[in-house]
């Protein structure tokens, strides 16, 4: 069976991504995630949103790989829940795009970015990378590992959900926009979401799962394809 952009399940079954070292196979939950994410087929991007005030232009972390809860000669893991971004770019015609630079950045489990120009009071994390980037696979994946970030009040009456800043540079295409997650009490109020349609809310929000076979116990598995325009 295969769904609307042509990406068939035993296509997923069988793959697994091994990105930064890591790796996991795709549960066919994973899989019919997917199906879903992308039913309507092709002719709908990814929404764009604004890359924000805290992208690491000037204080990008030494590290910039795909696992951020580590930083090479720290023993403690960054403070939080861990996740699996896990997901494929595809352009509108419903090919995977290989070769596709992935950057995140987010703010830590307390909400607060590694930024100076953050003004919330909350924590930093030592340990923390806050910032990540992969190159896409022949099959158009990336991964990464994470924590589940915090949201965070811009005003007093505003605030921003839980959210990871994703920019995409390929051949053709620089996007940029971000990924929401399900059920956060925070999305109602987020401006950056609401002011999307449902349907632009969907595709910028992940479907959890829970953790496979070697992940932490606690861990979730954020799965989120990106369509971008041309690739």
């Amino acid at each position: 069976m295969t769904d609307g952009i042509g990406i068939t399940r035993r296509r997923w079954l069988q793959g697994s991504i091994a990105l930064g070292g890591l790796a996991v196979a795709t549960p066919l939950g994973s899989t019919l995630a997917a199906e879903e994410l992308l039913k309507w087929g092709p002719g709908l991007t990814t929404p764009a949103t604004v890359a924000g005030p805290f992208y690491p232009l000037l204080s990008k972390p030494v590290e910039r790989d795909a696992d951020l809860t580590v930083i090479a000669g720290r023993k403690d893991r960054a403070k939080g829940q861990v996740i699996h971004v896990v997901g494929r770019v595809l352009n509108l015609k419903g090919d995977l795009v290989k070769g596709v630079q992935v950057e995140i950045w987010q703010a830590n489990a307390a909400g607060r970015y590694d930024h100076p120009a953050d003004p919330n009071p909350a924590p930093l994390d030592p340990n923390f990378q806050g910032y990540g980037v992969v190159v896409t696979d022949a099959e158009g994946r990336y991964r990464f590992k994470t924590i589940k970030p915090a949201g965070y009040p811009l005003t007093q009456n505003s605030y921003r959900a839980p959210h990871i800043h994703f920019e995409l540079t390929g051949r053709l295409d620089r996007h940029i926009t971000q990924m929401w997650f399900p059920g956060e009490p925070l999305n109602s109020q987020d401006q950056l979401l609401t002011v999307l349609s449902p349907r632009g809310q969907q595709k910028v929000t992940c479907k959890l799962e829970g953790p496979t076979a070697g992940m932490e116990p606690d861990a979730q598995i954020a799965l989120w394809d990106i369509v971008i325009p041309n690739g």
